[in-house]
């Protein structure tokens, strides 16, 4: 067994342990604040429901109660026109006759609260100990009753009926009892169902929101320890996708952001490499013709011609030096425009006058194309539009010259000042077009440079208004547009 065996072991027990802390952590937010409610609303419909049946079912068993007595009561009516005593022995013989004793207890009450018969037969108790009885002849219509029995102190259900003779006198009260053990044992029964229902719902919502949140934090687990390995500075590493959704979503930004940091890193490296080696070639031939011109060996001319090359050289390094202060300055937010009107085309063609006898010393043409137009007076920074312009044309000298041809003009196109500079060299690969506008971004060029003029040429333009861009121009070529705004 090799020695990277037990470490890469330990390392996957620690990612995993890392795995289960983060998922924890999510569980337990979740199973307080989601199941818990869930939780709460399932036992409140428990309780609502039960509720509901248990005034459903004694609802129901006072009706059949009712409609029972008024049955009973409607049939014995029949016997009201007879004698009273006929009438009287008529209500007890009815009772005692009562055909559903099996479901229940029908009494004839006289209007003392006296039970003078029963369907059962024999009666514990003398006289009605509710108050249902007294109400009945009182209102003279059908009343009930639910609670327990005073002498039994079991739960029951009546209902008093009371029987009217046709001068006006109480023959007695027609009284109906069940109990509610039958209601009771089956309201509890409904509400038992009811939580077995309620718990195997929360234990379903449990275990499939388990595994719900477990194809979450899993992906997401494996985002948060691939985002950790980027700031660590494994930059371009990749998230395997693997669902369509948001959580594939969040992995594509994170991918791209990774290949976005890779690349800028890569382009910050090529930058410091490339901005090194443009120091040091003019600090090389600075440093050589010093040291040549202290010895003091060389003729007059020769002095003359390392006193032009430290002095072209120191230029250089004081042009790069500027260019970086000034990247770096639009990076802090410190770079400020110096805005006001001026004559933008007198001071295109004066650069293009001076950099054309420039181009012309190493064989390049540079043609102004000039137009009738008449442009007005912008509102800009003449010395940040000068650099602008110097940076486009040095660009399509280095990056173009070797088609020996550059040509520039300005128009006006409806409110916008429109420059236009185009090298006829081999264009810029397809590709790369995207991109060189980048910070640090050089691509397959080889031209001396530091990658950040055009980036910089770029926001100057922007902080005007502006827009800067640049194709590839049909025969050939790199166009560059520079278009400002008559009035930003």
């Amino acid at each position: 067994m090799s020695l990277k065996d037990p470490e890469q072991k330990r390392a996957a027990k620690e990612e995993k342990r890392k795995k289960r802390r983060f998922a924890s952590g999510i569980q337990q937010r979740w199973q307080k604040n989601i199941l818990s409610v869930m939780a709460v609303i399932v036992i409140l419909v428990g309780i609502a429901f039960s509720m509901a049946n248990g005034v459903f079912t004694y609802n129901t068993m006072r009706s059949g109660l009712e409609a029972e007595a008024n049955t009973t009561a409607a049939f014995l009516r029949n016997y009201l026109n007879l004698d009273y005593n006929e009438c009287y022995a008529s209500c007890v013989l009815l009772v005692q006759n009562y055909a559903g004793r099996d479901r229940l207890e029908l009494q004839f009450v006289d209007g003392n609260g006296q039970i003078l018969a029963s369907s059962y037969g024999l009666f514990a108790e003398e006289k009605v100990q509710t108050d249902e009885v007294a109400q009945a002849l009182e209102t003279r219509s059908t009343v009930n009753f639910v609670g327990n029995n005073p002498s039994t102190g079991e739960r029951i259900m009546s209902v008093a009926t009371p029987m009217i003779y046709s001068d006006g006198r109480v023959v007695g009260v027609l009284r109906f009892v069940s109990s509610t053990r039958n209601a009771d044992r089956y309201i509890l029964l409904a509400m038992l169902v009811a939580m077995g229902f309620a718990i195997a719902a929360l234990v379903l919502v449990y275990f499939s929101n388990r595994l719900f949140m477990r194809s979450i934090l899993e992906p997401v687990a494996e985002i948060t320890e691939t985002a950790k390995r980027i700031s660590a500075g494994s930059y371009g590493v990749q998230i395997q996708k693997k669902y369509d959704d948001e959580i594939g979503e969040l992995a594509d930004t994170i991918n791209d952001m990774s290949t976005k940091i890779g690349r800028a890193e890569r382009m910050q490296s090529e930058f410091v490499s490339s901005v090194s080696h443009e120091l040091r070639t003019p600090l090389t031939a600075i440093t050589g013709w010093s040291e040549t011109l202290l010895a003091g060996g060389g003729n007059r001319e020769e002095t003359k011609r390392g006193i032009n090359i430290i002095l072209g050289e120191a230029k250089r390094l004081t042009s790069m030096v500027e260019e970086l202060l000034e990247f770096t300055r639009i990076q802090d937010g410190r770079f400020t425009l110096n805005v006001r009107p001026c004559d933008l085309r007198a001071d295109f063609e004066d650069v293009i006058f001076m950099y054309g006898s420039r181009l012309k010393q190493e064989g390049i043409t540079l043609e102004y194309e000039e137009s009738d137009d008449e442009i007005p007076e912008i509102s800009c920074d003449p010395e940040r539009m000068r650099q602008v312009f110097l940076n486009i044309l040095d660009n399509a000298a280095k990056h173009g010259g070797e088609g020996k041809r550059i040509t520039a003009s300005m128009r006006l196109e409806g409110k916008n000042v429109v420059t236009r500079i185009r090298d006829y060299g081999p264009g810029i690969p397809e590709e790369e077009l995207p991109h060189v506008k980048m910070k640090f971004y050089k691509g397959s060029s080889k031209a001396r440079g530091s990658g950040i003029g055009l980036s910089v040429c770029d926001q100057i333009v922007e902080l005007h208004g502006g827009s800067l861009t640049l194709e590839n121009a049909q025969g050939g070529g790199t166009l560059v547009t520079i278009s400002l705004p008559v009035t930003p």
